[in-house]
């Protein structure tokens, strides 16, 4: 195949796999909208709703194949092949599959059902979001990109941010949880208060130590190498700090003052949005963050393919930062 049917099949992919989480979608919601009108306490394991729910589970773990497929595509479209990760399109696609894929391996273990429809609203909302802004077309990695530190530092940063998005949805029901009084509909049906508490603070301890490893070890290592510094006081370092330092707030509050529940979930919400500020909103807001995946200035916008035609690698542009 060429780079150009590699990409195709990724653009493909990716639709594909929106298409299969928005029907894993209807099927969640058509089972808990059959469950509002039951008691919370009664189980429903046969019938309709229980069909729906496991359906919904089926589509979504579908859906996480095909979105691995336009991953692995996405990488095979580059020349040289490359990691999935060159850009702010690409790191959308794989924080998604990541929280997506941990929803999916965490399911069983944690009873997580309940958050099917949150999960797979979120990572589709993301995914639109990434092809109707972000989208870039496939290009060279800069020299600055080309090491190893990259699938260490980007790795790790991804699963961090997926299990801290988890974490974060379970501080944001705890909330709307405590506030509801309603005996029946899926606020109802949300495990209770102590349980989502604890679940948030699991998904936080197991995020913690990996985004440390990203933020403290790989990506000063990585950016000592390219720049011949470790620290640079870039938008997107600081901001990463910053995220790191609420999170060690988080986990410090709870282990020595014994913040639970309320106060710790508010901060948990303050550090989701340091994280996602930081993912997406320094890149639309600062121009002085040195940080940046591909060359996108170097890198002609293609509109169109002849077929069979492979494009040509463009001369990568100054240096970016490793960080995600």
């Amino acid at each position: 195949m060429t780079d150009a049917s590699w990409e195709t099949l990724s653009n493909q992919a990716v639709a594909a796999a929106g298409v299969v989480y928005f029907l894993a979608l209807m099927a969640h919601l058509v089972q808990w909208a059959s469950l509002r009108k039951l008691p919370a306490e009664e189980v429903v394991t046969e019938g309709r709703t229980a069909m729906a729910g496991r359906l919904g589970v089926l589509l979504t773990g579908v859906a996480v194949l095909v979105h691995g497929l336009a991953l692995v595509a996405r990488g095979m479209a580059a020349d040289p092949n490359r990691v999935p990760w060159g850009n702010m399109y690409e790191f959308t696609l794989s924080g998604t599959f990541v929280v997506a894929l941990l929803y999916l391996l965490l399911l069983r273990r944690f009873d997580l059902e309940w958050m099917g429809p949150l999960v797979v609203a979120l990572v589709l909302a993301l995914m639109m979001l990434a092809v109707i802004w972000l989208y870039d077309p496939v290009a060279p990695l800069t020299e600055a990109l080309y090491s190893p530190w990259l699938v260490i530092h980007v790795v790790s940063a991804v699963i961090a941010t997926g299990a801290f998005t988890l974490g974060g949805i379970c501080s944001v029901l705890y909330l709307l949880k405590e506030r509801s009084t309603k005996d029946r509909g899926y606020l109802a049906r949300v495990p209770g208060l102590t349980s989502l508490d604890r679940t948030s603070y699991r998904m936080h301890a197991f995020a913690f130590p990996v985004w440390t490893f990203a933020v403290l070890i790989t990506g000063p290592i990585w950016a000592h190498q390219a720049w011949s510094s470790y620290w640079n006081w870039d938008p997107k370092e600081v901001w990463a700090f910053i995220t790191w330092v609420v999170y060690a707030a988080y986990l410090h509050a709870r282990a020595t003052v014994g913040w639970k529940g309320r106060n710790a979930a508010y901060v948990a919400l303050v550090g989701l949005a340091t994280l996602w500020f930081n993912f997406i909103g320094i890149n639309f807001f600062s121009t002085t963050s040195q940080h940046s995946y591909a060359a996108p200035a170097s890198v002609e916008q293609r509109s169109s393919y002849d077929a069979g035609q492979v494009p040509l690698p463009v001369p990568p542009g100054p240096p970016a930062s490793p960080s995600a």
